[in-house]
């Protein structure tokens, strides 16, 4: 295999996971138009996405498990084609069971199964390069989440309904799905840890592992940051394009377009400089991770109620790419911090746990959001953003007990 071909994978696996985010974001900046045609109710939009949520936390352990023991060049693919044609049906669906099935469950299942595995085949490739090559990767995520916007508010207009636009991206990832048959590769793990383990030695039991994470209360603290992370993430990826477009007489296709930019571009710079400032500190002060974080979460708190009051658009998208800003800030350090106080012979596992935990109740921001909406129409989006805040500051007191009173305690020495 040539030796060239290692970053060959980073541009195929970013071009995924460019179109894993793009889908994702697609149907909140759509939502407006949905519900115009077929008639849905908040709360139903709100079941919609956390559903999507809820069958994300129920397969990502599965597909963990699956990428261990399958060609990962093969999980990765039909991921992608899987997921893609699912998008594609969502542009030939009647109402809301179709949308629930389509949208929800089955492109949830067909995403899931993308990250264990792309992951896992990018530290194959990459060991030296494996940092910087996992930063490109986690790059086409904002890039796939601004872009998408961008993409949306063009393709309306050219396309001409949002039926048309489900068909178009799916069918751009079905054709990369494709593409990828022939251009992506599995690689072989690195001989020397292959044969320095014996299957039945040194490999801690699944209780073992299970145990290592939920009685370990710093790691259950760093959980509780990363569920409002996505309990927040959640409802503004679904609900800020039509929240915007309604409060202040906003085209959807351009409230989509700002509201996703401007609040990814922030939180895409925040990541690049949190990690080098957490890099340049946390040799000297082990506990700033975690402390970098939980200032992020109390600075994040007020920027999430002023997106709720803002007086005008401009003043929301202002209150978006700062929000984004610290959102970057605690992103950049969430599974760094689970690794500061999990062992290296848990973290799989640790990590499984971790995305389980956030997506079933971070999931639950959707259909919160539709029900506020639904009572109290735009007010209740207002009352749904400062619940957000609410969400951050919790988060924040249990990730400070943990920086006082087990860190210290649960810290893992490499």
């Amino acid at each position: 295999m040539k030796s060239g071909y290692k970053w060959v994978l980073i541009a195929l696996l970013s071009g995924a996971f460019f179109f894993h985010q793009a889908d994702r974001a697609l149907f909140g900046l759509l939502t407006i138009p949905i519900q115009d045609e077929l008639h849905l109710t908040d709360i139903q939009i709100g079941w919609i996405n956390t559903t999507l949520s809820w069958t994300l936390a129920l397969m990502t352990t599965v597909a963990g498990v699956v990428g261990d023991r399958c060609s990962r060049k093969w999980i990765i693919t039909l991921s992608l084609i899987a997921w893609s044609l699912m998008t594609v049906c969502m542009g030939f669906i009647g109402g809301f069971l179709g949308a629930l099935f389509f949208r929800s469950i089955a492109t949830g299942v067909g995403e899931s199964f993308y990250a264990p595995s792309a992951y896992a085949l990018i530290a194959v490739h990459h060991k030296e390069s494996r940092s910087v090559a996992l930063s490109i990767h986690q790059a086409a995520l904002y890039v796939g989440l601004m872009v998408s916007g961008l993409l949306v508010a063009w393709a309306l207009g050219f396309l001409g309904s949002w039926r048309n636009v489900f068909i178009a991206f799916g069918a751009a990832g079905l054709l990369l799905g494709l593409a990828f048959i022939w251009l992506l590769q599995d690689g072989k793990p690195d001989a020397r840890v292959a044969s320095s383990v014996r299957p039945s030695e040194g490999r801690p039991t699944i209780g073992e592992s299970i145990r290592a994470y939920f009685c370990n209360p710093s790691a259950l603290c760093a959980t509780s940051g990363f569920v409002a992370i996505v309990f927040v993430n959640n409802a503004y990826l679904f609900w800020a394009p039509k929240f915007a477009a309604q409060k202040f007489a906003v085209d959807v296709g351009v409230a989509g377009r700002d509201v996703m930019l401007w609040h990814h571009l922030f939180a895409f710079g925040a990541i690049l400089a949190g990690g080098l400032i957490t890099d340049a500190l946390v040799k000297r002060l082990p506990r700033f991770r975690l402390g970098f974080q939980v200032l992020a979460l109390l600075a994040g708190a007020p920027m999430l109620v002023w997106i709720g009051l803002s007086p005008t658009f401009t003043t929301l998208l202002l209150a978006a790419a700062c929000y984004g800003v610290f959102r970057g800030f605690f992103e950049v350090n969430t599974h760094a911090s689970l690794f500061d106080v999990v062992p290296p012979q848990y973290r799989s596992t640790a990590v499984g746990l971790l995305n389980m935990l956030a997506f079933f109740f971070g999931g639950l921001s959707g259909v919160v959001m539709g029900a506020l909406s639904e009572k109290y129409g735009i007010r209740g989006f207002e009352y749904g953003f400062m619940l957000m805040a609410g969400a951050y500051a919790v988060a924040a007191v249990l990730m400070a007990f943990c920086f006082f009173f087990t860190f210290n305690r649960n810290r893992v020495v490499e």
